[in-house]
């Protein structure tokens, strides 16, 4: 075993001191047990940053129990790289730590297929496909883990990461910081971690823009922390105005952080001293009562917004009335931008808690507004779900069903697997590879012969699961099987995917039904005594696109004669035509097995005589198999048979009429 490092463990001795202030004894000391598990493991590892990997467990493990997270998710976080040095890891986590935290460090190593990503990204894809390829993966990494929390150390861990990122080399800081700010940082957004959103989306345009970066920290002219105390004086005046006025209401107040200053000077094509919400409070105003009655609460925002300008001037056309003029996604809310202390400009915003509720989780949610891109109303409701969640751990952690509340089952509807080249495909929850095949290309589905997942071979009716890569073995020229379309034998579960099989087997019959079609369609002319008419115009009417389609569904009885003359009366509109009784074409029943008829040499098979020629004594006659009618007998003239396709010729028999 590796001998440990000479400086872990005062740094663990230190990292445990502090956890002792948040965890209770018996906690700390399944903490104190991962750290000498993993210390000898990681001696000598580091991560790309440089930095110690135990440092960088720790630092990860600070952050989540700054987040008043359970001790289990901590745990976690600190036997987050033991799958990649310790075989048999599972067995032993789970009888030293739990299932739980198993479960949690097995999701975080399966987590690790995100660098598949970054090969997608090289490929040669326009805009619009990367961002949509980069939301399928966002929904693929929450739906392929079992509990919301891992996601959570994920996100730790990705923090620790950038905290020190100035140790990677160049290529590596750019495309960790790229990874970051589509993928991770939109994530907390979604979950509303802002603590790690914030700092993420600023360290991530620290390396991708570090001109601007500079640009705009130099702007501000003030620490991070100067700018907080800033916030935390304006919110203190505010909390007592609105008490002295018998207010009850929740500040809240944060200064905006670089990259939301750098989008919005982007987005607005605004130049710095333009922006007025560089520092910005919200007032969330509660049910209130007045010498015991109830005041509206709207009524109390406007009240609240006098206050505020009675404390500070307001800035000239810096007024926004979203509870008058709701937004188009009927976010409510007062905006008002004031000159502060020190002639510094703040933002408030002024809403009741119900509006509050409906911007956060509802069709309002900020997080989506943010991110622009179209709205999955499904997503977006699952996605406020684990909001709430998140929201109520604190009360929750005490209970005992903490664990159960975060066991993620809301993303269960689909499956998402990535393709040889790294592109993340979405399929429904229990697809197949087959279903994976048709969903790329439908040719390439007819040739699917078999399946690999992962480098492994599998059955056609293998049931995909999140983040395997699948590649399809194929042939060059090939069908789909009949046990495709079979409920019961599992190999299609996509509906579309069943569609495209049964459209294969409906049109391999198609030039024999577009003959029969047209000798239908002659008959019914014939029988309305009609001689002349335009036939494409009747295939128009009866909204086919072209004439050899309505033929095709005439000749497998899905067009009655009723709908044909209703056409050619509307196509003939001076002419007088009888509508028949409406009944579908029937085609003539199958000839009993007979000796009349020999075929290949042998009679007693089951014939029938082809409606398209009507061959008879004493015709040269010839057989064609058909796929689900036994032997059909044409004329050998018949233009059917002529115009038989290259790789059908091998379905003509022999046949000779008997005495």
């Amino acid at each position: 075993m590796p001998k440990q490092s000479p400086a872990s463990p005062a740094i663990v001795a230190s990292w445990l001191d502090t956890a002792s202030g948040i965890f209770a004894p018996a906690e700390v000391e399944v903490l104190r047990s991962a750290c000498q598990l993993a210390d000898p493991l990681y001696e000598g590892k580091v991560e790309l940053t440089g930095a110690p990997l135990l440092h960088h467990a720790l630092g990860a493990a600070s952050i989540l129990a700054g987040m008043n997270l359970d001790y289990e998710t901590v745990t976690a976080a600190i036997l987050h790289a033991v799958p990649r040095y310790l075989d048999g890891w599972a067995e032993k986590i789970e009888q030293g730590y739990g299932t739980n935290v198993k479960m949690l460090v097995a999701g975080i190593s399966q987590m690790e297929r995100i660098h598949l990503f970054s090969e997608a990204s090289d490929a040669k894809i326009d805009k619009d496909e990367a961002a949509q390829q980069t939301e399928i993966l966002r929904k693929m990494l929450l739906a392929m883990v079992e509990d919301i929390r891992v996601v959570l150390i994920k996100l730790a861990e990705r923090t620790q990461t950038l905290r020190h990122l100035s140790g990677a080399g160049e290529e590596q800081q750019k495309l960790t910081a790229q990874q970051t700010r589509s993928i991770f940082a939109p994530l907390a957004n979604r979950l509303g971690v802002w603590q790690l959103k914030w700092e993420l989306e600023d360290l991530s345009v620290r390396y991708l823009e570090p001109g601007l970066y500079k640009q705009v920290a130099g702007l501000l002219d003030e620490r991070r922390a100067d700018r907080e105390q800033y916030i935390a004086d304006v919110v203190s005046r505010l909390k007592q105005a609105l008490s002295q006025a018998g207010i009850s209401a929740e500040v809240t107040g944060r200064p905006k952080h670089i990259y939301s200053i750098i989008n919005k000077m982007k987005l607005k094509q605004m130049d710095f001293s333009e922006l007025y919400d560089v520092r910005a409070v919200r007032i969330l105003i509660d049910d209130n009562q007045v010498d015991g009655i109830p005041v509206d609460g709207i009524r109390l925002c406007y009240t609240a917004l006098g206050l505020v300008h009675e404390l500070w001037p307001p800035i000239e056309s810096e007024f926004d009335d979203y509870i008058a003029h709701p937004k188009s996604n009927d976010y409510r809310s007062l905006h008002t931008a004031v000159t502060g202390p020190r002639g510094l400009a703040v933002e408030v915003q002024i809403r009741t808690r119900e509006m509050h509720r409906h911007s956060e989780l509802g069709v309002a949610a900020h997080w989506r507004y943010k991110e622009g891109g179209k709205s999955d109303t499904r997503f977006d409701e699952k996605i406020a779900w684990l909001r709430q969640i998140l929201e109520w751990k604190e009360d929750l952690s005490g209970q005992g069903d903490l664990q159960e509340q975060f066991k993620n089952e809301l993303f269960r509807d689909q499956v998402y697997v990535f393709t040889p080249l790294g592109k993340v495909i979405a399929l429904p929850r229990d697809a197949t590879p087959v279903d994976f095949a048709y969903i790329l290309h439908t040719d390439l589905g007819h040739r699917t012969r078999g399946a690999k997942v992962d480098g492994s071979i599998v059955p056609l009716n293998y049931k995909l699961q999140n983040g395997q890569r699948v590649e399809i073995l194929t042939v060059k020229l090939g069908a789909p099987s009949r046990d495709w379309i079979n409920p019961a034998l599992g190999y299609l579960k996509s509906p579309r995917a069943r569609a495209k099989v049964r459209a294969w087997f409906k049109n391999q019959n198609l030039d024999e039904s577009i003959a029969q079609g047209r000798t239908q369609l002659d008959r019914e002319l014939h029988r309305l005594g009609i001689t002349s008419i335009n036939q494409e115009k009747i295939a128009q009417r009866l909204h086919f696109n072209k004439l050899e389609d309505l033929l095709a569904a005439i000749g497998r009885n899905e067009v009655t004669q009723r709908r044909i003359a209703v056409a050619i009366r509307e196509e003939l509109p001076g002419r007088t035509i009888g509508i028949a009784a409406p009944r579908a074409f029937k085609p003539a029943a199958p000839r009993k097995p007979t000796a009349d008829i020999t075929v290949g040499g042998v009679n007693n098979l089951m014939t029938r005589i082809a409606k398209c020629c009507k061959p008879a004594p004493p015709d040269a006659i010839v057989g064609y198999v058909t796929r689900d009618r036994g032997i059909t007998i044409h004329r050998e003239d018949c233009p059917f048979m002529l115009r038989l396709a290259e790789n059908r010729r091998e379905r003509k028999l022999t046949a000779q009429w008997g005495d």
